[in-house]
């Protein structure tokens, strides 16, 4: 294929920078509520990031990538004209970056999944044709773009109301706080291993039974709740500090758990959006590896999947401050209980979305997670403006990113074509 090597170049540098994009503002929104609740300072956050970010791009990221990649545009229109969809992918991923990088300087956490699937629809209706695009692929997301953050929400609001009951509105919340908490990192690390096992490990071509499925993610459970309590044991705690703050010692014990849903979300987070800026590299790498052929099924090697998961990384580093704020300090005060529930009901709507292919955005989902975290405290515990500047800020993503795809479309054609 003409200019192949000059296209995967192309794809390798504006894929980097789209997934520096998504470290500096999807990774932010997952460690925002870590952060913002002092669990972890910035730096643990990064090193935390880094490492499960990565691990879950690399185990779990397959099958969003190829929605990504196969699932929104109709290749076999493309058959005679391969070229088309290499300008398209490379149009969409600078497209997206730019985008991200407007967003992240102004502290908005935007959906990076918004921004990419907008950018591929803009290129393929316009550029290809309307018919081109997968309409209905495109309602199945969109639907999941409102579904996820009511969800998560939901599920926050339930885990924050059952941390309130059990702990928080007792006699004696410390006692109750170290009682209970063990049993709260069971379900994270049980629900984290049960999805990675069942949708994540299979292009690692392990295969086992649902009961080998569940006895893992048992035992997964059964560890993680043992480093807790383990953690737990090692606290210190001063009486004189609840004085100030009546949960002060108990938020220590929270403390602990937060590392614990701070790593599911990173590897949620890492699953479902290392997509958005590998899926449009793999479908390049795709067409000029197999000499122009666009309907061939080709896996995503893993060199794509490391340069992903390495631009994250760099992203969160190098500029994830602002986003971090806005979802740490500025939607609702956070506290470690809080932010616990806010993440583990994210984690979980994530991970269980991106088993089922479906790209849901991880910053809607928390931003919804943070919200219910937010009601349980009563709607005067929500900062309205700051939400309202997000919300707009969603609506705004899909069409900006479409717009900047279309028109670096027809450049790069006018370049190369």
């Amino acid at each position: 294929m003409e200019f192949g090597t000059e296209f995967i170049i192309l794809a390798c540098a504006f894929g980097f920078f789209m997934a520096w994009g998504v470290g500096a503002n999807d990774v932010a929104n997952a460690m925002g509520t870590s952060i913002g609740s002092k669990a972890l300072t910035v730096k643990q956050a990064v090193v935390v990031a880094a490492i499960f970010e990565f691990t879950g791009a690399w185990l779990a990221g397959g099958q969003v990538t190829t929605t990504i990649r196969k699932g929104i545009v109709d290749p076999g229109l493309l058959a005679g004209t391969p070229e088309l969809l290499v300008y398209g992918m490379l149009a969409s991923l600078l497209a997206a970056g730019i985008w991200l990088l407007v967003a992240s300087r102004a502290g908005w956490p935007v959906s990076t999944t918004h921004s990419i699937v907008g950018a591929i629809v803009g290129f393929a209706a316009v550029g290809i044709g309307f018919d081109a695009v997968k309409w209905t692929k495109v309602g199945t997301i969109v639907m999941s773009w409102v579904i996820s953050p009511a969800i998560a929400g939901i599920f926050s609001y339930w885990i924050f109301t059952s941390v309130q009951k059990f702990i928080l509105n007792t006699d004696s919340p410390l006692e109750n706080a170290k009682r209970y908490v063990p049993v709260y990192m069971f379900f994270v690390g049980f629900i984290i291993a049960l999805i990675t096992l069942f949708k994540g490990l299979k292009h690692v071509g392990l295969h086992l039974t649902v009961l080998q499925n569940y006895s893992v993610a048992a035992v997964m459970g059964i560890i993680v709740m043992s480093l807790g309590i383990f953690g737990i044991r090692r606290l210190k705690f001063d009486p004189s500090a609840d004085r100030e703050f009546h949960f002060a010692n108990v938020e220590k014990v929270f403390g602990v758990l937060m590392i614990a849903t701070a790593c599911s979300m990173a590897f949620a987070h890492g699953s479902n959006d290392v997509a958005n800026a590998v899926g449009p590299l793999a479908a390049v790498y795709g067409i000029v590896s197999s000499g122009g052929n666009v309907g061939q099924t080709t896996g995503v090697p893993n060199w794509i999947l490391l340069l992903g998961g390495v631009g994250i990384v760099v992203g969160l580093i190098t500029y994830g401050h602002k986003v971090i704020a806005t979802i740490g300090k500025n939607i609702t005060e956070l506290t470690p209980s809080r932010g616990f529930s806010a993440e583990l009901a994210a984690a979980t709507t994530v991970v269980v979305a991106s088993g089922t292919g479906i790209p849901v955005s991880t910053t809607h989902t928390l931003v919804g997670a943070v919200l219910g975290v937010g009601l349980a405290r009563g709607i005067a515990a929500l900062n309205m403006n700051v939400v309202r500047t997000i919300f707009l800020s969603w609506i705004v993503t899909l069409p900006a990113g479409a717009l900047l795809s279309i028109f670096f479309f027809y450049l790069l054609m006018g370049i190369f074509g």
